[in-house]
């Protein structure tokens, strides 16, 4: 079968030689519909992240079930499922409520599919487990594919601080990318808090805008904090999601950030903080969430049947990848592309 794979630092090839899985226990060899392309894909492409093994990558992946081991109930062929993204171990505490992105033994396994074992950006893929799968039920695998990190992980960051995002406050959103355009959806289906989006471009800022931002601001400019306090006022912004996460956004953040406040880097972007008492407002909580929880997803897919939520998507076929992945580097996708086999 075709395969989307991980050779080492800088070297991704399609190959077409891979043997078709066959799955035992309680695996379940999926038929995969799309595979999406996420920008954590270049931190292991790039700089090298994950080394010393060869994969096929893709962690957004979606298709129908092709065939199950022995071992597996509640599935059948045809069946329309996501495949949850982090694999922890499955039975430590955090796994057993639902949060195998915080599993207790990450640090001694690869991430899931794609991020250190075979992924979805192939004709097929196998599932170690069948607690891995999410229905979709009647959404389409190639719309949906990006849901399970795309809208995942901004859903699981923003239900951390739902509390906070009441109709009388403000959140900022700094980066309308493949993550931040789906927060703003959430944000508007989900809060009542006024939506102040951040990116830095017009296009971006327009995008933000039609999604729901009741204000943009481009974050290039050399007075964006000072442009977002006239807006929200001396009581600064309750809760700030980070979807860059590069020095100069944290930064932006920390100057925007309301006493009490929390904020929220989700983004990848190598930023560092130095951190001092007198640097952030009193009972600030700084965060850096990592995906979300299996039931978390569940959720989403349900925001996304109702039509709440929906990921702008480009399709492309696996032999393009390399093209992909270099037009995301130049930041020419617009929300996500999507690998359909």
């Amino acid at each position: 079968m075709k395969a989307v794979r991980f050779f080492g630092h800088k070297d991704v090839r399609v190959v077409n030689d891979i043997e078709r899985p066959v799955p035992k226990g309680d695996e379940v060899l999926l038929k995969i519909g799309g595979a999406g392309v996420c920008h954590s894909d270049l931190h292991i492409i790039d700089e090298g992240t994950v080394v010393g093994t060869v994969f096929t990558l893709g962690h957004e992946n979606a298709g129908w079930i092709e065939e199950i081991g022995e071992n597996v109930e509640g599935y059948k062929k045809g069946d329309a499922v996501l495949v949850y993204g982090p694999w922890g171990c499955g039975h430590c505490k955090p796994c057993q409520q639902s949060k195998e992105n915080y599993c207790d033994h990450q640090s001694e396994q690869a991430y899931g599919g794609g991020l250190g074992l075979d992924g979805g950006m192939a004709d097929y893929m196998l599932v170690p487990s069948s607690r891995l799968l999410v229905p979709i039920f009647d959404l389409d695998p190639v719309i949906a594919a990006p849901l399970t990190d795309a809208a995942l992980t901004p859903y699981s960051a923003i239900k951390r601080s739902l509390p906070k995002l009441m109709a009388d406050e403000y959140v900022v959103v700094i980066g309308v990318g493949g993550l931040g355009h789906v927060a703003l959806q959430i944000l508007r289906e989900i809060s009542g808090a006024e939506i102040i989006a951040c990116d830095v471009t017009e296009d971006k800022l327009a995008f933000a805008k039609q999604l729901g931002a009741a204000y943009v601001i481009n974050s290039k400019d050399a007075d964006a904090a000072e442009q977002i306090q006239k807006i929200t006022g001396i009581k600064k912004a309750k809760v700030v999601l980070d979807f860059v996460g590069a020095t100069s956004t944290i930064d932006l953040g920390t100057k925007v950030v309301s006493l009490d406040g929390d904020l929220t880097i989700v983004g990848l972007g190598g930023g560092h903080y130095q951190y001092s008492m007198n640097g952030l407002p009193f009972g600030v909580s700084m965060t850096n969430p990592y995906w979300g929880s299996r039931t978390e997803l569940m959720e989403v897919v349900g925001l996304a049947r109702q039509k709440k939520i929906h990921i702008e998507i480009e399709k492309h076929k696996l032999d393009d990848a390399n093209e992909v992945y270099d037009r995301m580097r130049q930041g020419k996708i617009k929300g996500r592309a999507v690998l359909v086999p």
